[in-house]
């Protein structure tokens, strides 16, 4: 089978590590080539070498078996490399058409709008898509935009395409027909690398994979020669468990209830519109549905970071409807807010000042004048080596921790107990989302922990198959709305995106 791609030998280094350390890779003709590896292993800097965003140190590249040197994705665009990032790359407010001509200049000075209207249809239709190439971007669903990413580089005549992380905002219909027009790409002689973190879509769409760990390629195997668990197993040194883990807890009294709620997002629209949900001690109670259809705003109003504008919020029988932040952790209220490396944390604060943003106003840790931080100092070590923060030191910056260890440090602030105890009431708004395997596991596990010590836990999550492993019920949440509620013996993904695809998401 002919090689459309042949990297030997790459090698790229940033101060303090080799990101790629002699990486070989090869991508065949009419195949889908899966790239695993935990954070950090060193994928997309390969991805992005083949690209033209990186010049390795060292190596060479082949496309065709020509030796090539790439000084710039103009370069691989124009050998028939185009990639799709995981953060789309359009302009929100031009159309469909706009975007997919932007900087083409075959037309010279006068754009023939008709005839590349005509040609982005066809194409479009050629892999089941129906686009309309006169609607603005911004009014485009996440899959939408997604479709529009991929016409714009195989109408560049791109026959080596990279997909970095496809599916992260995807609903199970739309991946589903993403995967359908993939095949159809490596039928018709396409080359295409697919990064991803979800093994599930391994064995389901690619041909080959190969496992990075460190820099280095581990394997490359033909999947149908392979498991979930073996790759896995590659990819971190150890097994890892995939099969539904019951606890032995079971659900009691009622820790939260919402009632009607209504909430508005930053751009002044209602992002919560009418939401009555309840959470059980020792339940996990996911919440599926498409990134903007209101669940960050539901987690920051129970959170207290954010007004509702009507309904209410009772936990534990008290109504809470309104109270700021501090108010809710003294209610048992722990909060894992997305975008950790963002949201969660104070980049240049040490590690120990992370540790307590929240507990540093609370005996023993002060006596409100003055802060204890021999006490501080002692429970902040037993943290990190309790939640496996790797880091140099306790006052080393936040910011220079992994992705990781930064959901590692915000989980030890927010479940620890520091203040008030074992939380009674756990807000998860995508805690696992850009972790590897490994690190995902552990906080699945975590979750299950506390299931079991009697909290209850809202699990905010994209990741169907996550889902369908932990919640005892999964609400399904689509244009601010709750649109159903299944238990573990109801839900599996084809109702839960029917679901998530009944409304248009919010523009809030």
């Amino acid at each position: 089978m002919e090689r459309l791609v042949e990297l030997r030998g790459i090698v790229k280094r940033f101060p303090g590590v080799a990101a790629n350390d002699g990486v070989d890779f090869e991508l065949r003709c009419g195949e889908v080539h899966a790239l695993l590896g935990e954070n950090g292993a060193g994928k997309t800097t390969l991805v992005n070498i083949l690209y033209g965003l990186y010049k390795p140190d060292e190596g060479e590249i082949y496309v065709r078996g020509r030796k090539v040197e790439l000084k710039s994705p103009k370069d691989a665009i124009s050998l028939g490399i185009g990639m799709v990032h995981q953060n789309f790359k359009l302009v929100e407010s031009h159309t469909v058409l706009e975007n997919i001509i932007l900087g083409l200049k075959e037309d010279g000075l006068k754009i023939d709008f008709e005839r590349h209207r005509g040609r982005i249809i066809k194409l479009a239709e050629k892999y089941g898509w129906r686009i309309d190439p006169g609607a603005r971007i911004w009014q485009l669903s996440a899959g939408e935009k997604q479709q529009v990413e991929l016409l714009k580089i195989l109408y560049r005549g791109a026959e080596i395409l990279i997909l970095d992380e496809p599916t992260s905002v995807l609903t199970h219909q739309e991946t589903r027909r993403l995967f359908e027009a993939l095949r159809r790409m490596a039928r018709e002689g396409k080359g295409i690398i697919f990064i991803t973190h979800k093994l599930n879509e391994v064995m389901e769409v690619s041909d080959r994979v190969t496992v990075m760990r460190k820099g280095r390629v581990i394997i490359t195997k033909e999947t149908r020669e392979t498991t979930k668990a073996e790759l896995a197993n590659y990819m971190i040194g150890r097994p890892v468990v995939f099969s539904q883990r019951k606890v032995s807890a079971q659900p009691g009294a009622t820790v939260l209830k919402i009632v009607d709620l209504k909430v508005s997002g930053d751009r002044g629209y209602p992002a919560v519109n009418g939401v009555s949900l309840e959470v059980e001690r020792g339940e996990i109670l996911g919440i599926a549905g498409v990134s903007g259809n209101g669940q960050v705003e539901l987690a920051e109003a129970i959170a207290g970071l954010r007004k509702p504008l009507a309904g209410r919020i009772l936990l534990n029988g008290a109504d809470v409807t309104g109270m700021d932040a501090g108010r809710m952790i003294e209610f048992g209220v722990a909060y894992i807010p997305p975008e950790g490396n963002k949201l969660g944390i104070v980049p240049e604060f040490r590690v120990v000042d992370n540790l307590f943003l929240k507990a540093y106003r609370y005996p023993p840790y002060s006596n409100k004048l003055l802060l204890n931080w021999g006490k501080m100092l002692e429970k902040a070590r037993e943290l990190v080596k309790e939640f496996g923060v790797v880091t140099p030191s306790v006052f080393s910056k936040a910011r220079s921790l992994s992705g990781g260890n930064i959901q590692r440090l915000i989980l030890a602030r927010e479940l620890s107990g520091i203040v008030g105890g074992t939380p009674r009431l756990i807000v998860a708004t995508y805690p696992t989302k850009g972790l590897d395997v490994g690190a995902a596991e552990f906080v699945h596990d975590l979750l299950l922990r506390y299931k079991e010590m009697g909290s209850g836990i809202i699990f905010i999550s994209e990741d169907l198959e996550e889902l369908l492993l932990l919640s005892d019920r999964i609400a399904v949440m689509s244009g601010g709305r709750i649109r159903g509620v299944l238990t573990r013996g109801e839900a599996d993904a084809e109702k839960i995106g029917l679901l998530m695809s009944e409304a248009a998401p919010q523009a809030g």
